[in-house]
């Protein structure tokens, strides 16, 4: 069957497209798909984007099987005009959910608008799908918010707190996701802990999270002082490169088992704060320094001194990151990945093209961040 002849469950919409994670998961999707055509929903500002991404390597080859629709999550029935949502409707079989703002700092009212409600307005689009098979949403580890000890993947509102209004927000609508599984909804949850580069090239769009240390890092010669928290040989940084993750939901997108499932797709042995530290200062070439600093005062200091965030480059939010108590078990993802030989890579193996990438690129790739 030639893609002009796929049926119509050989269709799949995606929401998040060209960002950093959607690149890559339709890239995937269509390789792992070759009768598949995909219809992407993209922001009007993002289209020129969307159109170059589609011309470059590995989307050039299959971009003749891509849709693109102008749309908006955070608008009813996505902002699609009414014939092209019907003609989807009638046509799609599954549904892909990234689009998200992912943002430590997001104010409340855009991390509800766009995360809560958007998540709502997919969903109203997907239960419209008269023939969707399943529904997959990109979540968070940390809907876990400051939730303390391990974080099982059926749990997710424990009566915890938030850093932030992103982690709450990923929680409402991870919660609104829930509510509508527990109504028939075929669903897959996947909760990715922090997402780095290419664990082969180190390629990434955004530079957040550990980055912002590496970057700082990169700023001083020889020896780079670094503030850790007190017990950084005992504290973890849960991170995953973007490979695993999109690997992992293409593959769980294949399994039957997976269908109501939630997932942690996060590192079950994942590294201290020193041994990321020290790994990042030695890729670049460094001597780490390490400096133990309460989080609560590190993030003071960068709140209330002048210039110390714009010297840094380290946003006060990161703090709280700083010395995470919680960790992810990841029991039901590594079972329903049991044989496929897909696992997240060793950090040792990674932050060598990590550090590399960021070296070659001081300012991050323009692109959307989602």
């Amino acid at each position: 069957m030639s893609p002009a002849s796929a049926g119509p469950t050989d269709r799949f919409f995606l929401t998040g497209f060209p960002g950093f994670l959607g690149s890559d998961l339709l890239a995937r999707l269509l390789r792992d798909r070759p009768r598949a055509r995909a219809h992407c929903l993209v922001l009007p500002r993002h289209g020129d984007l969307a159109r170059e991404q589609l011309g470059r390597a590995p989307l050039a080859a299959a971009s003749d099987r891509v849709l693109l629709h102008a749309g908006d999550v955070t608008r009813p029935d996505l902002g699609l005009d009414p014939e092209v949502r019907s003609q989807l409707t009638d046509r799609v079989g599954e549904v892909f959910h990234l689009a998200a703002v992912y943002d430590l700092e997001v104010d409340a009212d855009t991390a509800t608008r766009v995360n809560r409600d958007g998540t709502e307005h997919v969903l109203d689009f997907a239960g419209d799908c008269r023939r969707l098979r399943r529904f997959h949403h990109m979540s968070t580890c940390y809907v876990s918010g400051r939730r303390t000890g391990t974080v099982r993947e059926d749990e997710l509102d424990e009566g915890q707190s938030f850093h932030n209004p992103y982690e709450r927000s990923k929680m409402e609508a991870e919660a609104l996701v829930r509510e509508r599984m527990e109504g028939g909804l075929p669903a897959t949850v996947h909760r990715p802990s922090i997402v780095v580069g290419d664990s082969d090239t180190g390629y990434t769009q955004k530079y957040d999270g550990p980055y912002h240390v590496l970057r700082w890092i990169l700023r001083q010669p020889r020896r780079a002082v670094v503030p850790v928290p007190p017990g950084a040989d005992r504290t973890t940084v849960n991170q995953v490169p973007r490979d695993y993750v999109t690997r992992a939901v293409t593959r769980l997108s294949r399994s039957p088992q997976a269908a109501g499932a939630t997932v942690h797709l996060a590192d079950p042995a994942p590294p201290t704060v020193s041994r990321v530290v020290d790994g990042l200062a030695r890729a670049a070439g460094r001597r780490p320094v390490s400096i133990p600093v309460p989080p609560s005062l590190l993030r003071g200091a960068l709140e209330m001194i002048p210039g110390l965030r714009r010297f840094t480059g380290i946003p006060p939010a990161l703090a709280d990151y700083f010395d995470h108590p919680a960790s992810y078990a990841t029991d039901r993802a590594r079972a329903l990945l049991s044989g496929s030989g897909i696992e997240p890579p060793r950090f040792d193996d990674y932050v060598g093209p990590m550090v590399a990438f960021v070296r070659d690129n001081p300012e991050p790739p323009a692109g959307p961040l989602a």
